[in-house]
């Protein structure tokens, strides 16, 4: 297994982050011009989720979101990476990650039933928390 392996799940997470970017952003555009908003109708800050119904405001949350766990995530593939710890179990736990940060995603953007999206940011949540764990254990030599 080579190093960047690492760097496949690492960029499938950075371009989740920009699909549901460009999501986000339709979703909004087309909610204004639906409702012909003034873009100085939205100037104060927080104005637009005021008046969003879920399906313009659940992608902005989750775009939100991707800049939280995920973050913990990118970190630690570049410390795996300069370190060159990468091996096949943190490859496939990025993977993991990966697939259910995609689902919540998914669910997050669509019709969010809020237990199963709490089960699937979890499990994401989870593989990352292995991931640093184990990278600290073999840090501090335990």
């Amino acid at each position: 297994m080579t190093q960047d392996a690492i760097f496949n799940p690492f960029f499938a997470t950075v371009f989740l982050t920009l699909l549901v970017c460009v999501y986000m952003y339709i979703r909004r555009i087309n909610f204004i011009k639906s409702r012909n908003i003034r873009s100085q109708d939205l100037a104060v800050p927080g104005a637009l989720a005021k008046i969003s119904p879920p399906n313009v405001s659940n992608p902005s949350d989750n775009f939100k979101n991707l800049f939280e766990i995920p973050v913990l995530f990118y970190v630690l593939v570049l410390y795996l990476f300069i370190t060159k710890q990468v091996d096949e179990l943190y490859v496939n736990t990025a993977w993991i990650f990966v697939v259910f940060r995609v689902l919540h995603s998914i669910v997050h953007c669509t019709f969010n039933f809020i237990m199963l999206r709490f089960y699937l940011y979890l499990f994401a949540t989870l593989a990352v928390w292995f991931m640093a764990i184990r990278a600290a254990f073999t840090h501090f030599g335990t």
